[in-house]
């Protein structure tokens, strides 16, 4: 099935959430596997927000383009854009961590060496990262008021969906995709699993995807919120809440090798905020990420490209290039632990997310099975990990 070719799409035409869903093997499984609060695996003590979802950030949209094409071809593209306006000019302050950098990130030595971000955070298939690049610059480029820039640095993470899945050689994403995916981005439910960057990846040996979760803070002057979305596509000993899930499956769900996915591959981890902080902090923020991930049974192996980028929503921290002096206001260090833990948390369960809601997927590669739920469910429940 051809999902993106045809038509483009104009910039900025918002698509509803449910068509971006029709691409995938089954245009409703999306919707219909459960979430791991939906079973009672409710990681940490924070409350999420009202979706769950890094959404959940005043702002942050997220689009997908799954592409689906002949036997062999799985994989896609998922945009995370931090607000609805024109980021190269109203920049938001951000940073990357690196747990393991085994991978094909492009855009960061910018971002770090600025603390900022100035386009979407694209994620796809290791070697699209570059095509992918080039086709988000073309489309920003078109858009208004940037008619006179000569330089933009676009931010584009990847995982490597050719394990089982994905004809990763033919470089099957498009132009086409990238603009689907930036333009069709919303501020809603964010579709989980086999979509988008996630259609083609693995996960402890199941089929990953794409998870997102988001925690809310309190404190005596304010509460802010904190999203995860995480591209899970890597090996590992599965655990829930503390749980060795997968020695007890003693089994996975790939179908296309005589051997079980070994502990490599990847994870891109995006993680926002409302609350005002620098770059600097933003960077402590991030580093929290690989603690949430360590709980699901990660070690960041030698071939695992495990990477965090952190950015802040808030309106008055954002930056204007055009300008020459920025006055911001942030918080203080004693006011980020509450946020810290919020991005544990959330990046825990968004990892369980991203196997939960992912469904099986076939390629003439072989096939990658969704994680068996009510196998994991009796498990937890004889290690009264829930009810």
């Amino acid at each position: 099935m051809r999902s993106t070719h045809g038509r483009l799409l104009k910039p900025y035409c918002l698509l509803p959430v449910a068509i971006l869903a029709l691409a995938s093997p089954d245009p409703t499984a999306a919707q219909q596997r459960p979430r791991a609060r939906d079973l009672g695996i409710t990681p940490g003590v924070l409350q999420p927000g009202p979706l769950n979802a890094i959404t959940d950030v005043a702002g942050v949209r997220v689009g997908h383009t799954t592409i689906t094409r002949g036997d062999s071809v799985r994989t896609g593209v998922t945009a995370i854009l931090p607000h609805a306006g024109n980021l190269f000019f109203d920049r938001v302050p951000a940073a990357l961590h690196v747990g393991n950098g085994f991978g094909k990130l492009i855009g960061v030595t910018q971002l770090v060496e600025l603390g900022e971000l100035e386009t979407p955070i694209l994620l796809t298939c290791t070697l699209c990262v570059w095509k992918a690049a080039d086709a988000m610059a073309a489309y920003l480029l078109e858009q208004p008021g940037m008619e006179t820039v000569r330089s933009i640095n676009p931010v584009v993470g990847e995982t490597n969906d050719g394990y089982a899945l994905n004809s990763i050689r033919s470089r099957p994403v498009f132009p086409a995709d990238i603009r689907q995916a930036l333009a069709s981005a919303t501020a809603g439910p964010v579709v989980e699993g086999s979509v988008g960057a996630g259609t083609g990846t693995v996960a402890f040996g199941w089929k990953g995807g794409i998870g997102t979760s988001s925690r809310r803070t309190a404190a005596a002057d304010s509460g802010w919120t904190v999203g995860v979305l995480v591209q899970s596509n890597f090996g590992g000993d599965l655990q829930i809440l503390g749980v060795p899930v997968g020695r007890a499956l003693g089994r996975t769900g790939v179908r296309s090798r005589p051997d079980p996915q070994r502990p490599g591959g990847s994870i891109m981890m995006v993680v926002a905020t409302d609350a005002p902080l620098s770059d600097r902090n933003l960077r402590r923020l991030a580093a929290r990420a690989m603690m949430g991930l360590g709980k699901t049974g990660s070690i960041a192996s030698n071939g695992s490209g495990d990477y965090v980028i952190a950015f802040s929503t808030h309106p008055d921290v954002r930056r204007d290039p055009r300008r020459l002096r920025h006055t911001l206001p942030e918080l203080a260090n004693d006011a980020t632990s509450d946020l810290f833990q919020a991005t544990v948390e959330a990046t825990e369960e968004a990892v369980y997310n991203s196997l939960f809601a992912a469904t099986t997927v076939t390629s003439s590669n072989g096939a990658v099975e969704a994680i068996p739920v009510n196998e994991v469910v009796r498990i937890l429940r004889g290690h009264r990990a829930i009810r």
